[in-house]
């Protein structure tokens, strides 16, 4: 089903967002109408992994930080299968995600979303882009680049016309004051268009979509008006206020919280080899995840189930104790048992 604008039985939407993939290309001036407050009234939140296996100790952590954050403030709660790369995917890794999620008692409200069904509408944001000139394609390779940012225009125009390979990119001024944002546990943070950003890939040379542009336009066609997430995808946030500011649309608040690590200083991550997280109905799980986001849950609440204790956490939640965290040790349980303390 295609992302649209966030609708449930609970939270009726005060406004249509109309989905890109089912509407004609849009003019220049379309784009610079913002977001009306009216729709930004309800808290519209989301929960968005990628299908490249099954969710671990810090993917609930995620999960759960953003799902509390919603329902504490009585909003919405969204989740999104970013199933953009078929060649890092696990084909089974969708539904397994979606069955601990409703094991975990994370119930989301409205339809998935899979971006792999989203090709038109993003197709249809690039070529906007194009139009007002702030996206380009580009025949540069990494070796080319030798490590430094892209910037000022493409130094190796592709040839389309013989067919080389390309991608396009996102054009940043850098003469551009820094992008700032304040984040609601990181506080205000920056970033220089020149220095730390330059031209970004929003379409990959094996015509794969990228992340920066998929998920603003998925998080704007949802009505997404609250993201929290973790801090690794911090530097990932101005390019998106960039694109945000492009099509002339309201962003998202954001908020960061800390990464679970292994004993070597690792992010438990897919890619680290974290462990697998396991349904877990006692509550117990669900208590140690809510004991590291500094929650504080009660003793007597462990084992107590997990509609039982999440009910506690949404009247309780209070996501300040987190703030200015970066990163915090995962429980034991939950490191892999190979994992050596840093040298």
């Amino acid at each position: 089903m295609p992302c649209s604008a966030a609708v449930s039985a609970h939270h009726p939407a005060t406004s249509p967002v109309t989905d890109s993939a089912t509407s004609q290309h849009a003019s220049s001036a379309q784009l610079a109408t913002p977001r009306t407050t009216a729709h930004k009234a309800v808290y519209i939140g989301r929960f968005a992994p990628s299908p490249t296996g099954p969710l671990h100790f810090g993917s609930l952590l995620a999960a759960l930080a953003s799902y509390l954050d919603a329902r504490h403030a009585g909003g919405q709660w969204h989740v999104r299968i970013e199933d953009l790369d078929p060649q890092r995917e696990d084909p089974a890794a969708s539904q397994h995600i979606l069955r601990t999620l409703e094991a975990y008692g994370l119930t989301w409200d409205g339809s998935v979303c899979y971006q792999s069904q989203r090709h038109a509408a993003y197709l249809d944001g690039l070529h906007q882009l194009a139009d007002l000139g702030l996206a380009f394609p580009c025949g540069c390779s990494r070796k080319q680049l030798q490590g430094r940012l892209h910037l000022a225009g493409c130094a190796h125009p592709p040839n389309r016309e013989a067919g080389q390979d390309y991608a396009w990119r996102f054009r940043v001024d850098p003469q551009a004051a820094p992008v700032c944002f304040d984040d609601r546990l990181q506080g205000r943070y920056c970033l220089s268009p020149s220095r730390d950003i330059g031209d970004f890939v929003i379409r990959r040379r094996d015509q794969l979509w990228s992340y920066q542009l998929a998920v603003v336009l998925d998080d704007h066609d949802q009505g997404i008006n609250q993201i929290v997430r973790g801090i690794d995808l911090i530097d990932s946030t101005q390019r998106q206020l960039l694109i945000y500011q492009a099509f002339g649309w309201d962003a998202p608040s954001y908020a960061h919280i800390p990464v679970a690590t292994e004993r070597n200083g690792q992010k438990l991550s897919k890619q680290n080899l974290a462990l697998p997280l396991q349904p877990d109905h006692s509550g117990q799980t669900l208590w140690l995840a809510l004991d590291w986001l500094g929650q504080q849950p009660p003793a007597t609440l462990q084992g107590a189930g997990n509609h039982t204790l999440l009910q506690w956490a949404i009247q309780h939640w209070q996501p300040e104790r987190l703030h200015g965290r970066h990163q915090l040790p995962a429980p034991a349980a939950f490191q892999r048992p190979g994992s050596s303390d840093p040298a």
